[in-house]
């Protein structure tokens, strides 16, 4: 009984497996869709780090400029 019903669960896998590749492989719109996503996505990424990256350097040259234009009392040597 267990063999039988597992024997129907792994044809059904096949069956539903087989149709859900025919439904996206042979889908000419899905690859697309896919192979856009796949090849922007490096981009967003590598982009969105430079830009964070831009302005961390943007933000410490201008805390540099404003220490330089007002230095602590600290920082000042007589």
């Amino acid at each position: 009984m267990y063999f039988q019903l597992l024997m129907i669960n792994d044809l059904y896998f096949l069956l539903i497996k087989s149709i859900l590749l025919d439904m996206t492989i042979n889908n000419p719109i899905f690859i697309f869709a896919l192979i856009t996503v796949i090849w922007f996505t490096p981009g967003i990424l590598v982009r969105s780090i430079n830009e964070s990256n831009q302005k961390k350097k943007k933000k410490k040259i201008q805390n540099d400029a404003i220490k330089k234009l007002y230095p602590n009392p600290e920082d000042v040597e007589d």
